[in-house]
């Protein structure tokens, strides 16, 4: 299970893709496989078919305000908030996410949700990072919580389960990236509450002044492609292996 789930990504992901055909293409010394090669690599540094992948899973779920939200129990802000191994510092440091913590803040602040919760292991964790940073952002100690080591989506999916059955909790609402949001929203609706997606951190760009700029390849639309990617065969693999 692991190797679908964790290592086979790496093999069907454009990066993946290309060193295998290069290494192929130097292997047998076909010269179509470092065509091809180039010609994936060129194709997923497009903002073209970065947003084309993306915008489908962004549009699944429309964009709202906080003051259009109704009140819920609790607003789960799923990690990936901080960037990697930079949890502990003199500076928060922030990844592109930051928007999923902004927006449980602001939730909560405005009487939106009752509680603020995080996920990860409260001995030491980006949720006990998070959890400490609202707090002095002036968000009651009370009032957040840190609810069970997880490891992925599906296991911040089973922690919410575990907690919302010991707390009472009926409405939840998940925040988390607008492309995380399909397969997100398939594991947490075994959690066994209601769940309102709250989306944030859009990754898609708009219709540009210029559109010949979108045929440029660059490296942020190859990560663009890629995440793309990945959430899509996320889907896959629990559709296949059961979520």
């Amino acid at each position: 299970m692991l190797f679908f789930n964790k290592l086979l990504p790496v093999f069907v992901l454009p990066i993946g893709i290309v060193t295998l055909l290069v290494l192929l293409a130097a292997w047998k010394k076909w010269r179509w496989a470092a065509i091809v090669a180039v010609l994936v690599l060129l194709a997923s540094s497009t903002g073209v078919v970065a947003n084309l992948l993306l915008r489908p899973l962004e549009n699944a779920y429309p964009a709202r305000s906080i003051a259009s939200v109704s009140a819920a129990d609790a607003v789960l802000v799923l990690g990936g908030v901080m960037s990697p191994g930079k949890e502990v510092g003199l500076v928060t440091e922030w990844s592109e996410a930051v928007e999923r913590f902004e927006a449980g803040v602001e939730i909560v602040q405005r009487d939106k949700a009752r509680m603020l919760l995080f996920t990860g292991d409260p001995r030491g964790s980006e949720g006990s990072a998070l959890q400490r940073e609202a707090i002095e952002r002036g968000v009651p100690r009370e009032r957040t919580a840190v609810i069970g080591a997880v490891g992925n989506t599906a296991d911040e999916a089973e922690q919410l389960r575990r907690y919302a059955a010991q707390h009472g909790l009926k409405r939840v609402l998940l925040v988390t990236s607008a492309w995380h949001l399909p397969r997100a929203m398939r594991l947490f609706r075994s959690a066994g509450v209601e769940i309102t997606a709250f989306p944030v951190d859009y990754r898609a760009l708009p219709s540009r002044t210029l559109p010949y700029l979108d045929w440029i390849p660059n490296a942020g639309s190859l990560g663009k492609t890629e995440l793309a990617l990945r959430e899509c065969y996320g889907m896959a693999f629990y559709a296949v292996f059961g979520k």
